[in-house]
């Protein structure tokens, strides 16, 4: 008896052990790169009357990242605290605004988002995928 509660005790340290040897969600590239394009899309539609959002497209695809996220080990509390994180945000934030930039956005300049957009639904990228031009 005394060796099968030492093997349970094992058994659950073991697995408590490797759920806390999960790398940070933040490391994860394929989650952040799919929220990234989604924060992207929404502030081009945001920007842009021109373009609409494809909601149903876009929450779907945020549920299939939650899907993946908890596939890969997260709790679905690892994952909440995670998208809600305001330094996670932020970092979040800066890249969005860095490839906009980058893409020729010009934050003064309402048209250029509506550019941007065009051009990502035209590639068919992954934030094009979230948009619709009117």
């Amino acid at each position: 008896m005394k060796q099968l509660v030492l093997a349970a005790a094992f058994i659950v340290g073991a697995s408590a052990t490797s759920a806390t040897a999960l790398p940070p969600l933040s490391q994860q590239d394929a989650i952040n790169e799919g929220l990234l394009a989604v924060g992207i899309a929404d502030e081009i539609r945001k920007k842009c009357d021109a373009i609409a959002p494809r909601m149903i497209r876009a929450l779907t695809f945020m549920n299939s990242l939650e899907n993946k996220a908890k596939a890969m080990g997260y709790s679905e509390a690892e994952i909440k605290a995670y998208v809600t994180n305001k330094a996670e945000k932020a970092k979040m934030r800066a890249k969005g605004e860095a490839y906009l930039s980058k893409a020729g956005v010009m934050k003064d300049n309402p048209l250029s988002y509506c550019t941007v957009g065009r051009d990502e639904v035209a590639r068919g990228s992954l934030i094009g995928s979230f948009l619709r031009v009117r």
